[in-house]
């Protein structure tokens, strides 16, 4: 047996193999910086953390559910830690579990990228608390105050920011809501206190639709962000969505780097961002960033952060812009690194990222807000593994056949895949990120329309065809689209022909006979929930049938994910326990709502339960009536496509 591989996965054969507590000694490390850096994420955001910690000097530890044994993000880190299963909050959402790989592995600081805990006031205070490990981010103070959207209201009212008419206390009641519609007028928004990418978002269209709409975004609130609070807002029916980005020091010093437009959406969902924003007069875009430059003084904000704003899109001036006299109006704080920070990065050549550590150790800022220049322009692409022509729905599983991202001149590829990867379907379906950049408008979107058509990914879908039906069409290429432009007026044939003309199928399955006298095989080894990856070569022999190997502090070897226990029993949502008709999971997923019991008499299209996926929420429905003789499911439980949910009889 060879021995285990470094952290970016190179095999034996290389002979670089590296005790992972010596690499700090092989990186020269700043004065006053962090020697290691837990990176509490997955996927390419904390790829892209980690690349930023190595220009640093900075060692990288990564932690990974069993669903992300062997994600990029792992081998990237020159150290890599189990915290738990594939359900998000018995692993990167334990904050006990990824502060203990922290302390196991000697790291000074915790990075938590986007989503998860990043925005999560608690963990960041509970990381404060701990001795030796430092918080990369805002303190969790001023993440109580601008991060619950209700608290941040208060504050931008303080700042004299402007703010959508709304609700600064949170709403329980659905009557709260049909006295709001009456004095502000249908449709209303609701808005989980501690939502973000358009979770826990609500409009209600009538006083009908009140108590329904209320349980929706109080139940996603709590499955998504442990927060089951909402409040209300006036719903701006047409609107623009500009943010700025703001980088803030321990020192007093605020400095904001630009504006981005993030209007085009899908359910509240950004799509393509872009900077800077494509409808606003100078004047206008000079107004906003100073709002967010007074909402951060007031709030007492450090580190990065994003100011959100909607802007009234009713009335344009002559050159087609919206003017000085627009109205706009504060939407929301994100106490955290955002996806398209790159936008920011690629008009201002500043490295966010390394600020945010930077900040976090103490350092200021060494830019005067005179110096920030916006060259060029610049558009973020999600590349997301979803079927637009299908409502966007996610892919279900699937292969990285093909992995082959785009280059050349203003593109930039933030990703974490390799080809031959699984695709993880357990967490969001962003897979990476495009990024073009141009001296002006029209060359970034040239660029785009080459990469996206030079992006080779195959073995399911994504959202490229979409993105390239975007940059022919002339409502966008015009800067026309506001937030519900996919929504409502973009026409779904349009999508259709797009997917079916730039649109690639998974490849049928290779039966070929491969040669199997020598087998290379690929184990990874846990030893005390730290990950070792170890290659072995088998001649003249089967190949030996183990999975992943998991072994603990007794010493004994566990099942992999997906494999049966002793008893025979594959855990999860699989075996039913009773004879009838099975009603399967149509798609991966976890279970929000359970609405019946063993015993249940129930009809033909009964909802049974809400299964979440990809951020879309889907009811799983009786297609016939009967009694319910096994539930095999509970709410918050994980699911694999395939596992038994009920049985009917």
């Amino acid at each position: 047996m060879d021995e285990p591989t470094d952290g970016r996965g190179r095999d034996s054969t290389s002979r670089v193999v590296r005790h992972p507590h010596s690499f700090k000694m092989k990186r020269s490390v700043q004065r006053g910086m962090f020697e290691k850096v837990l990176v509490a994420n997955r996927g390419e955001i904390a790829v892209r953390v980690m690349r930023a910690c190595e220009e640093l000097g900075v060692g990288t530890v990564a932690v990974y559910s069993e669903a992300d044994k062997h994600s990029g993000h792992v081998r990237y880190a020159d150290e890599a830690y189990n915290v738990g299963p594939a359900r998000a909050a018995d692993s990167y959402n334990d904050g006990e579990a990824v502060i203990e790989a922290a302390r196991k592995a000697g790291a000074d600081a915790i990075h938590p990228g986007y989503g998860f805990m990043a925005e999560n006031a608690d963990f960041a205070a509970r990381v404060e608390e701990t001795d030796d490990i430092t918080w990369v981010g805002p303190a969790s103070e001023a993440m109580e105050r601008l991060g619950e959207k209700t608290h941040a209201r208060q504050v931008m009212q303080e700042a004299d920011v402007p703010i959508v008419p709304g609700t600064t206390e949170s709403v329980e009641d659905p009557e709260e809501i049909r006295e709001f519609g009456e004095e502000h007028g249908f449709p209303v928004l609701i808005k989980a206190e501690g939502g973000g990418g358009g979770m826990g978002q609500e409009v209600v269209e009538s006083p009908e639709d009140a108590e329904e709409a209320l349980e929706t975004a109080q139940r996603e609130g709590e499955a998504y962000f442990s927060n089951a609070s909402v409040y209300l807002e006036r719903f701006l029916d047409n609107a623009r969505h500009v943010e700025v980005q703001i980088i803030a020091d321990k020192h007093g010093n605020v400095r904001h780097v630009g504006e981005r437009d993030c209007s085009l959406q899908r359910r509240q969902q950004k799509v393509i961002e872009e900077g800077p924003s494509p409808a606003l007069t100078d004047e206008l875009r000079e107004q906003i960033r100073n709002a967010a430059r007074r909402g951060a003084d007031v709030g007492d904000y450090y580190n990065a952060g994003t100011f959100e704003f909607l802007v009234e899109d009713e009335q344009r001036n002559d050159e087609g812009l919206l003017d000085a006299d627009t109205d706009f109006f504060f939407l929301e704080v994100n106490t955290r690194i955002q996806v398209e920070h790159t936008v920011s990065e690629e008009l201002t050549d500043i490295d966010l990222v390394k600020w945010q550590i930077r900040v976090a150790a103490g350092q200021e800022l060494t830019f005067e807000q005179d110096d920030v220049e916006l060259e060029g322009h610049a558009m973020e692409f999600r590349i997301n593994a979803e079927n637009a022509a299908d409502d966007f729905a996610p892919a279900t599983g699937g292969e990285f056949e093909i992995y082959d991202p785009p280059g050349g001149i203003g593109v930039r590829v933030d990703d974490a895949p390799r080809q031959g990867d699984e695709l993880v379907t357990d967490y969001d379906s962003m897979i990476a990120k495009l990024i073009t950049w141009g001296e002006d408008r029209e060359e970034c979107i040239a660029r785009g329309k080459r990469a996206l058509a030079d992006y080779d990914i195959q073995g399911f879908p994504t959202i490229i065809p979409f993105h390239r039906l975007m940059l022919t069409d002339d409502p966008f290429i015009e800067g026309r689209h506001t937030t519900k432009y996919i929504d409502d007026d973009l026409d779904p044939e349009r999508i259709d022909a797009a997917q079916e003309r730039w649109g690639t199928e998974p490849a049928p399955a290779d039966d070929e006979d491969e040669d199997e006298e020598v087998v290379e095989r690929e184990f990874t080894v846990e030893v005390n929930g730290k990950r070792f990856q170890v290659n072995l070569e088998e001649r003249g022999a089967p190949a030996i049938p183990v999975g992943d190997v998991d072994v603990g502090g007794d010493g004994a070897s566990r099942p992999g994910p997906g494999r049966p226990d002793s008893n025979g029993d594959s855990g999860g949502g699989g075996g039913a326990a009773a004879e009838g008709e099975e009603i399967a999971a149509e798609m991966q997923g976890t279970i929000l709502e359970v609405n019946v019991a063993e015993g249940d008499e129930v009809g033909a299209s009964d909802v049974l339960c809400v299964l979440e996926a990809m951020k879309m929420e889907n009811d799983v429905v009786a297609e016939r009536g009967g009694t319910v003789t096994h539930v095999g499911v509970s709410e918050g439980e994980s699911v694999d496509m395939g596992d038994t949910l009920f049985v009917l009889d």
